[in-house]
C-alpha cells in the first residue's frame, strides 16, 4: 500500500457497520441532484453529516491517489464511487439553477397561454388563436449572479482601489500634493459603482420586449 495515499486518507473508524448500501447511496445522489445542503442530504438518507463528509473525504482521496497513478484499493472503491456520483449531481444541480437564472434574466418565460376562437369574418371559417404572456427582462438576475461569481468585482464587500496622482498638480514652487478626503472619495465611488438608476418603464416591469443595437 502506497504511504502517500494512507497519510492523504482520513482514518477509518474501527468497529463501525456497513452503512453505504445502495439504498443510501441512491437517496445521498437523489438528493444532491436536487441541490440541497450536504446536511439536509445526510438526514434524507438516514445518516449523519459527520458520516456523509467522512464517506466523501475517503472517496476524494481514493480518486486523487488514482489520479496521481497510484493503484486503486478495493476497499475504498464504493467511497470514490461516491464521490464522483455526489459531485456530478451536485454540479448538475448548480447548471440547472443557473440556467433558471438565466432564463429570468432574459426574460420571455412563458407565464400564460390564453386560445381563443372566433368566426373570421370574410371567410365564415373558425379561426383559432393563442396569445402567450411572458415575463419581461429582469436586471436583478443579472445583478445576482455578478455579485456571487465576481465577487470581487461586484459584490457587496468588494474593495475599490485608487490611485489618485496629480490632482489639481503640484503647488507652485514646491512638491506638496493635494489633500484630498479619500473616506468620501471612496463612498462617492461605492455609490456609483453599486447603484445603477433604471428608467421608470424598466422598474415597472411595462417593457415586454426590447432589441440591443451594438
Amino acid at each position: 500500500m502506497s504511504t502517500r495515499r494512507k497519510d492523504r486518507r482520513p482514518p477509518k473508524p474501527p468497529g463501525r457497520p456497513r452503512l453505504l448500501s445502495e439504498e443510501v447511496e441512491a437517496r445521498l445522489v437523489a438528493a444532491s441532484r436536487t441541490g440541497v445542503a450536504v446536511e439536509l442530504a445526510a438526514e434524507m438518507a438516514g445518516i449523519s453529516r459527520t458520516t456523509f463528509l467522512r464517506w466523501m473525504a475517503r472517496g476524494r482521496a481514493e480518486v486523487e491517489a488514482r489520479e496521481d497513478g497510484e493503484p486503486p484499493e478495493e476497499e475504498e472503491a464504493q467511497y470514490a464511487a461516491l464521490y464522483e456520483k455526489v459531485r456530478t449531481a451536485r454540479a448538475t444541480a448548480a447548471a440547472r439553477a443557473m440556467a433558471n437564472i438565466r432564463r429570468v434574466a432574459d426574460g420571455g418565460i412563458v407565464t400564460k397561454v390564453t386560445t381563443r376562437k372566433f368566426r373570421d369574418s370574410v371567410t365564415g371559417d373558425i379561426v383559432e388563436e393563442t396569445v402567450e404572456d411572458r415575463t419581461s427582462p429582469d436586471w436583478r438576475a443579472d445583478a445576482w449572479y455578478l455579485e456571487r461569481q465576481h465577487r470581487e468585482h461586484y459584490g457587496k464587500d468588494a474593495v475599490v482601489a485608487v490611485e489618485i496622482t496629480g490632482l489639481g498638480g503640484p503647488a507652485e514652487g514646491g512638491e506638496d500634493e493635494q489633500n484630498v478626503d479619500l473616506s468620501a472619495l471612496a463612498e462617492r465611488l461605492n455609490k456609483s459603482l453599486f447603484s445603477v438608476e433604471y428608467p421608470p418603464e424598466l422598474e415597472d416591469g411595462s417593457v415586454v420586449d426590447a432589441e440591443v443595437v451594438e
